[in-house]
C-alpha cells in the first residue's frame, strides 16, 4: 500500500511536528529547517517515507542516536474497520506500536520530536587501516555525532565518514581528511553525496549521505543488514571478514554504523546498543540468496537481528525479541481477522 497520495500536511507545535505519514524525510527536513527546527538524526537516504522508515526501525548512525523510530511521540492508524486509532508515548501499547511492520493498521499520521536547528561538518578519511580501527572501534564510532565505516572486507576500511557537531577530528590514526569529495562507491558521481571536506552546514545537508535531488546509492542493488550487540561487535567483524572470499564478489560496499538502545518491542536495537553491519549487494538475487545463510550463521549466534526492511534468509526471528509474544497479542487485538497480513508478515510471523 502506498501513502504517496496523502496530502503532505505538516504542523509544528512546540517541540513536536505532526506529519502525514507518506511525507519523505527529505521534504520534512526542508520544511523544518525553514522554521529553524531539526530532527535528531536522519538515515543515509532522505528519499524514504516517514511511515516506512519508522515501521522497520530504519536508522542513521551515532552512539547517542537511537533509530528514527525513537523520535516518534504519537501515531494515528487506520484500523481494519476504517476507523482512526491514536497511540501516544506513555500509552501501554506505544512501545509495541512504533516498529510494527504495518501489522497493526495503516499509519496515516506521525508525531515526531524536534530540536532547535544545528550545524554539522562532514569529513571523509580514506584507507583507514583495519586492525587499529577495529581494535579502537569504540573510539572511532565516538569520534563524531554520526560515523560510518565503509569496507569490502578485504584490506583497509576504504572510507570513514565522520559527521561532527562540535570540533571535528584532525586525523584518524595519522590519516588526514580528504581535501575533495568522495563517493563510497567507486565510479559513482560525487555530485550525489552531501557536502564534505569539513565545511559546516545545516543538519539536513550533512546527516544523510545522499542529496535529496540525486540518485541514492547505486540504484540497482539489494541490501541486507544485521544489528549486532556492541559487546559482540569485534567478534562479528572478524567472522564476516573471514567470509570475504564469498562476500566480496557480490558486494558493492558494506557500511558499519552504531545505534543506541531503545525500548521499542520490535526494534533491532531493543534493549541494547548495537553495531549495524550493512551490505549493499550487486543486483544478483541468486548469488545473494546463496551467501546470506553463511553470513547469518556467523552473526545470528552473536545475537544479531536482521533489519526488517532489507533482505534476510532466516525465519526464526521470534527468539530475538523479548516482547515477541506481547506484540503477537497486540496484533491479535487490533487485527484479529488478519486484514493487514501479507506474504512477508506470514513469513516472519508464520501463517495464522
Amino acid at each position: 500500500m502506498s501513502l504517496e497520495a496523502l496530502p503532505p500536511d505538516i504542523t509544528l507545535a512546540g517541540q513536536q511536528v505532526s506529519v502525514s505519514a507518506g511525507v519523505r524525510y527529505g521534504d520534512l527536513a526542508g520544511w523544518l529547517a525553514a522554521r529553524r527546527r531539526a530532527l535528531p538524526n536522519l538515515a543515509s537516504l532522505p528519499h524514504i517515507s516517514v511511515a516506512g522508515a519508522i515501521a522497520t526501525g530504519t536508522h542513521g548512525s551515532g552512539d547517542g542516536n537511537g533509530c528514527l523510530s525513537t523520535a516518534v511521540a504519537g501515531l494515528t492508524f487506520v484500523t481494519p474497520s476504517g476507523d482512526l486509532r491514536t497511540v501516544s508515548r506513555g500509552d501501554g501499547e506505544f512501545a509495541g506500536s512504533v516498529v510494527a511492520l504495518g501489522a497493526l493498521g495503516v499509519v496515516a499520521r506521525v508525531t515526531l520530536d524536534v530540536l532547535p536547528t544545528f550545524a554539522v561538518r562532514q569529513q571523509v578519511f580514506a584507507d583507514v587501516p583495519w586492525e587499529p580501527a577495529v581494535a579502537e572501534l569504540d573510539a572511532v564510532l565516538a569520534s563524531g555525532y554520526s560515523v560510518s565505516l565503509f569496507t569490502n572486507w578485504v584490506g583497509p576500511f576504504s572510507q570513514v565518514w565522520v559527521k561532527s557537531v562540535g570540533e571535528p577530528p584532525s586525523d584518524l590514526f595519522g590519516i588526514e581528511p580528504e581535501s575533495g569529495p568522495r563517493h563510497m562507491l567507486p565510479g559513482e558521481s560525487v555530485a550525489a553525496v552531501t557536502e564534505q571536506c569539513g565545511v559546516p552546514g545545516p543538519w539536513l545537508d550533512r546527516l544523510p549521505h545522499f542529496r535529496m535531488d540525486h540518485k541514492p546509492s547505486a540504484g540497482a542493488e539489494l541490501q541486507s543488514e544485521y544489528l549486532v550487540p556492541r559487546a559482540a561487535a569485534v567478534t562479528a567483524l572478524s567472522r564476516v571478514r573471514g567470509l570475504a572470499a564469498e562476500i566480496a564478489p557480490l558486494l558493492q560496499v558494506s557500511e558499519l554504523r552504531s545505534v543506541a538502545a531503545d525500548d521499542l518491542w520490535l526494534s533491532g536495537a531493543q534493549g541494547r546498543d548495537v553495531l549495524a553491519i550493512h551490505f549493499t549487494w550487486r543486483l544478483d538475487v541468486p548469488g545473494v540468496a546463496a551467501v546470506l545463510p553463511a553470513v547469518e550463521a556467523a552473526l545470528l549466534p552473536l545475537g544479531a537481528r536482521p533489519h526488517w526492511g532489507k533482505v534476510f534468509h532466516t525465519t526464526e526471528v521470534a527468539a530475538m525479541y523479548p516482547k515477541w509474544r506481547e506484540f503477537a497479542e497486540l496484533r491479535q487485538t487490533h487485527d484479529p481477522n488478519g486484514k493487514f497480513t501479507n506474504p512477508y508478515l506470514d513469513r516472519v510471523f508464520r501463517p495464522r
